[in-house]
């Protein structure tokens, strides 16, 4: 008989669902340690624009993977699984449950799905694609892609400029289609028994409501100054996957001249609630996922009851 696998929960759902509460209360009421899932947490001196924990919060409810990284550096979501991997075994070995929370659905995914051996980024043939996207545009760069991996050229519109460039990347780099690299992965299922969760406000409208609220939160509470001082820095650029976070590109581009304030509001909030429909898709799509309405009475009584009855 095979031994029971160890129990893991995934807390996930878009930005401004709630998520970041429930799992503190979670912690309060289980015996489990938290992992963040969030592709922007992972920076210091990035606190008000990504709603990091307050340090209060984060001394009575300790993240894992939080703070981990200066906004210079990068941060693969390969290296996420093996951080992430390597806290839920040693939260696992001492009785604990992992629960991961955050809204980086890929970094969700690749964690339970496994990664494809692919090959880094290369800047130098990233420049000369986007330079002939700008000469000739994305529809004949599709064309060129559909003609060098036709299962991939089938699979993109001509208007996915960001992964049409991957796609083209991967096979000029490896000579072989990416369309390949994703047959012959082995995606070794993660070895925990996982209980999903995925948060949302049961009307869209409120969802949408929430994130303009704690977009004006953010910047009463000097969100353009925490900017500022990273803009001061001098060594850091719209290059970086850190100022391309949601929020961050529009104040920096503030910052630099090319938005008034209130374009950069709007903006931001506008990129914001994209990021947020962008989760949905992912979510919709995630198998044996157990839906919770953000802003029921009974939420953290409905979380338990969902968390006992599969891994407790």
């Amino acid at each position: 008989m095979a031994a029971k696998r160890p129990p893991a929960i995934f807390l996930m759902g878009p930005t401004a669902s709630g998520k970041t509460a429930l799992a503190m209360h979670l912690y309060d009421r289980l015996p489990c340690e938290l992992i963040s899932v969030d592709s922007a947490l992972i920076y210091r001196q990035m606190d008000i624009g990504t709603a990091k924990p307050t340090p209060e919060e984060l001394q009575r409810y300790p993240h894992r993977l939080i703070d981990i990284r200066d906004p210079s550096e990068s941060y693969s979501a390969s290296e996420f699984c093996a951080d992430a991997r390597a806290a839920m075994d040693e939260i696992s070995a001492r009785g604990k449950i992992p629960l991961l929370v955050g809204g980086t659905m890929m970094y969700f995914n690749a964690l339970q799905q496994g990664l494809a051996s692919l090959p880094e980024a290369n800047p130098a043939l990233r420049a000369e694609l986007e330079a002939d996207a700008r000469r000739l545009g994305w529809p004949v760069m599709h064309e060129r892609l559909a003609r060098l991996d036709p299962a991939a050229g089938e699979r993109l519109k001509p208007t996915d400029a960001q992964r049409i460039e991957r796609a083209l990347e991967v096979v000029l780099l490896t000579g072989k289609p990416i369309s390949e690299h994703w047959a012959e992965q082995e995606a070794a299922s993660l070895p925990y028994e996982i209980t999903a969760l995925a948060l949302m406000p049961g009307d869209r409208a409120r969802l949408h409501q929430r994130i303009e609220l704690r977009f004006d939160q953010m910047l009463a509470q000097g969100f353009e100054q925490e900017v500022r001082s990273l803009y001061a820095r001098g060594d850091l650029h719209t290059g970086l996957a850190s100022i391309r976070c949601v929020g961050y590109r529009q104040m920096w581009d503030y910052l630099e001249g090319r938005l008034s304030y209130d374009e950069m509001r709007y903006r931001g909030i506008v990129a914001t609630r994209q990021l947020a429909k962008r989760q949905l898709t992912w979510l919709r799509g995630w198998q044996d996922v157990h839906w919770l309405d953000s802003e029921m009475d009974i939420l953290l009584d409905g979380a338990l009851k969902l968390v006992e009855a599969n891994i407790i």
